[in-house]
């Protein structure tokens, strides 16, 4: 999540809360660094939970810290992570996100890079699936008033690209009224607020057959509506 941001018009910028300083937009070298799975958690974990050190992250994610260390550094050279002056020590080196999110809106990038686009692309999924089982797992302990709200959902839709394109702007209009989750953001936010995650995929089906008389047409997507 991470706040991830997917292939879109080359000529877009980061809306609303996403603009300036405070979003990422990968160039060869971002794409590249990022390519690496385990360097997408370290950025995710470092965006959602604030600073922390190579141990630390290490622990979360189940690795080595000297592992931590080696990929901290390498995103320290790529821009998406610094370190912590104020709270490291001589012994203790902390590390803090530059950025809240990251964009992938350069079509051109991927076509130029098409290993390191698939790589990142693929971290990503991998990573939204981690975060949807991880919530599934945790569902029936939930408070019952945030079980009401969990939802999975698709809608098969047969739209052309400008309407997809539509479709993918009117989303992220929706999104961008909401409180967004950031570490320094967290104590202002109103008693019972929890960081929720929205994932959007607008995943294209060239090719599917049309469905003849009204019926479903084979391997066409189901719908499903948990709460």
């Amino acid at each position: 999540m991470t706040d991830l941001h997917g292939m879109t018009d080359p000529q877009e910028k980061p809306p609303g809360p996403d603009a300036g300083a405070n979003a990422a937009v990968l160039d060869s070298k971002g794409l590249r660094a990022l390519a690496h799975p385990l360097r997408l958690e370290l950025v995710g974990l470092l965006r959602q939970h604030g600073p922390s050190t190579a141990t630390r992250l290490a622990e979360r994610l189940g690795v080595n810290s000297g592992s931590a260390s080696y990929h901290l550094r390498q995103l320290g050279a790529a821009g998406f992570v610094e370190e912590d002056a104020e709270r490291g020590n001589a012994r203790e080196r902390w590390w803090r996100s530059v950025h809240q999110s990251t964009w992938f809106n350069d079509p051109e990038l991927a076509e130029r890079e098409p290993e390191a686009a698939l790589a990142y692309l693929q971290s990503v999924a991998a990573r939204y699936t981690l975060r949807t089982q991880r919530a599934l797992g945790e569902l029936q302990t939930m408070p019952r008033a945030w079980r009401d709200t969990f939802d999975m959902s698709d809608w098969p839709l047969r739209l052309t690209p400008a309407e997809a394109a539509a479709l993918h702007d009117e989303l992220r209009d929706v999104v961008s009224r909401y409180r967004r989750d950031t570490p320094e953001g967290a104590t202002e936010a109103p008693d019972g607020a929890e960081r929720v995650s929205v994932i959007t995929q607008i995943l294209p089906e060239p090719g599917e057959p049309s469905a003849p008389d009204g019926r479903p047409g084979a391997g066409g997507a189901a719908e499903a509506q948990t709460s």
